[in-house]
């Protein structure tokens, strides 16, 4: 997957202007593809000169002035494309199982000490999860078509949140046995 993908997703729901784009891409998007927002304003450029996103320029008094981006038919079938066109799984990176790999170089304590910083991390995370399930999806039974989408998704982030968390604390037992 690219950037281009995740940002023609996150405009699929509504037009935004890039700082919109940025912040709505932080609370949705962004919690399974990271990106800065510099690399959000570079993509849009891209997209735009690729005919797949439109921007419209919005005057502001006492503001400088903003460009709204809405998806394009053709950046709608591109994305439509990408979609319909099968995934591979995608390989795992991660910092901390790369340091437990090796972990026996270093003491039990401080692996133990990254795995419940990790811990933490991942605490919080599922939290924010579930605080937004609660949220925006108090009732399944009412769904919209993209409300199940979205829920779906959501639901993924809390299964893998409470995986790790299952995983650092048998590690954290076994190391501390």
């Amino acid at each position: 997957m690219a950037l281009s993908h995740a940002i023609l997703a996150a405009l699929n729901d509504c037009a935004c202007s890039g700082y919109d784009l940025a912040k709505k891409f932080d609370g949705s998007v962004g919690f399974f593809w990271n990106a800065t927002h510099q690399q959000i304003y570079r993509e849009l450029i891209k997209l735009e000169e690729q005919s797949y996103i439109d921007a419209q320029l919005i005057h502001q008094e006492h503001r400088p002035d903003k460009k709204i981006y809405t998806l394009t038919s053709k950046g709608e079938e591109y994305l439509r494309s990408w979609i319909e066109t099968p995934s591979t799984v995608s390989p795992l990176k991660d910092d901390l199982l790369v340091k437990i790999f090796a972990g026996s170089i270093a003491s039990s304590e401080t692996i133990v000490a990254e795995l419940k910083h990790h811990r933490a991390q991942h605490l919080e995370t599922l939290h924010t999860y579930q605080s937004i399930a609660a949220q925006v999806f108090p009732d399944r039974s009412q769904l919209s078509n993209v409300e199940r989408y979205h829920y779906i998704t959501l639901r993924q982030g809390i299964g893998i949140e409470t995986e790790w968390l299952a995983w650092c604390a048998e590690s954290i037992e076994l190391l501390e046995f």
